[in-house]
Protein backbone atom coordinates (compact mmCIF):
# COMPACT_ATOMS: atom_id res chain seq x y z
CA UNK A 1 0.00 0.00 0.00
CA UNK A 2 2.86 2.39 0.77
CA UNK A 3 4.31 1.75 -2.68
CA UNK A 4 1.10 2.99 -4.31
CA UNK A 5 -0.96 -0.18 -4.75
CA UNK A 6 -4.71 0.51 -4.64
CA UNK A 7 -5.38 -2.89 -3.12
CA UNK A 8 -3.60 -6.04 -2.01
CA UNK A 9 -4.66 -9.62 -1.39
CA UNK A 10 -3.36 -10.78 1.97
CA UNK A 11 -3.52 -13.91 4.06
CA UNK A 12 -4.68 -13.76 7.68
CA UNK A 13 -2.82 -16.93 8.62
CA UNK A 14 -0.11 -19.20 7.25
CA UNK A 15 -1.57 -21.28 4.43
CA UNK A 16 -0.26 -24.28 2.50
CA UNK A 17 1.96 -23.05 -0.38
CA UNK A 18 0.39 -25.32 -2.98
CA UNK A 19 -3.13 -24.27 -2.00
CA UNK A 20 -2.09 -20.59 -2.10
CA UNK A 21 -0.63 -21.00 -5.57
CA UNK A 22 -3.78 -22.75 -6.81
CA UNK A 23 -6.03 -20.04 -5.34
CA UNK A 24 -3.92 -17.24 -6.85
CA UNK A 25 -3.97 -18.97 -10.23
CA UNK A 26 -7.77 -19.08 -10.14
CA UNK A 27 -7.95 -15.50 -8.81
CA UNK A 28 -5.84 -14.04 -11.63
CA UNK A 29 -7.63 -16.09 -14.29
CA UNK A 30 -10.96 -14.69 -13.12
CA UNK A 31 -9.61 -11.16 -12.92
CA UNK A 32 -7.73 -11.13 -16.22
CA UNK A 33 -9.70 -13.53 -18.43
CA UNK A 34 -13.22 -13.06 -17.03
CA UNK A 35 -12.72 -9.33 -16.28
CA UNK A 36 -14.06 -9.64 -12.72
CA UNK A 37 -13.15 -7.00 -10.16
CA UNK A 38 -10.64 -8.19 -7.53
CA UNK A 39 -13.20 -8.82 -4.79
CA UNK A 40 -15.52 -10.81 -7.07
CA UNK A 41 -12.56 -12.72 -8.53
CA UNK A 42 -11.30 -13.68 -5.06
CA UNK A 43 -14.75 -14.82 -3.97
CA UNK A 44 -15.23 -16.87 -7.14
CA UNK A 45 -11.79 -18.45 -6.72
CA UNK A 46 -12.55 -19.28 -3.08
CA UNK A 47 -15.89 -20.84 -3.99
CA UNK A 48 -14.22 -22.90 -6.69
CA UNK A 49 -11.62 -24.13 -4.19
CA UNK A 50 -14.41 -24.97 -1.71
CA UNK A 51 -16.08 -27.16 -4.34
CA UNK A 52 -12.87 -29.11 -4.96
CA UNK A 53 -12.47 -32.15 -2.72
CA UNK A 54 -8.72 -31.65 -2.25
CA UNK A 55 -9.03 -27.98 -1.18
CA UNK A 56 -12.50 -28.04 0.42
CA UNK A 57 -11.39 -27.19 3.97
CA UNK A 58 -11.59 -23.43 4.69
CA UNK A 59 -8.02 -23.58 5.99
CA UNK A 60 -6.85 -23.60 2.36
CA UNK A 61 -8.78 -20.62 1.01
CA UNK A 62 -10.58 -18.63 3.72
CA UNK A 63 -7.50 -16.77 4.97
CA UNK A 64 -7.35 -14.49 1.93
CA UNK A 65 -8.94 -11.03 1.89
CA UNK A 66 -8.68 -7.87 -0.20
CA UNK A 67 -7.34 -4.79 1.60
CA UNK A 68 -7.75 -1.33 0.09
CA UNK A 69 -10.16 -0.24 -2.63
CA UNK A 70 -12.88 -2.83 -3.21
CA UNK A 71 -13.87 -1.98 -6.76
Amino acid sequence: MYAGAKRVVVSLWKVNDTASAKLMEKFYQKMLNDRQNPVAALRAAQLEMWQTEQWQAPYYWAAFIVQGEWN
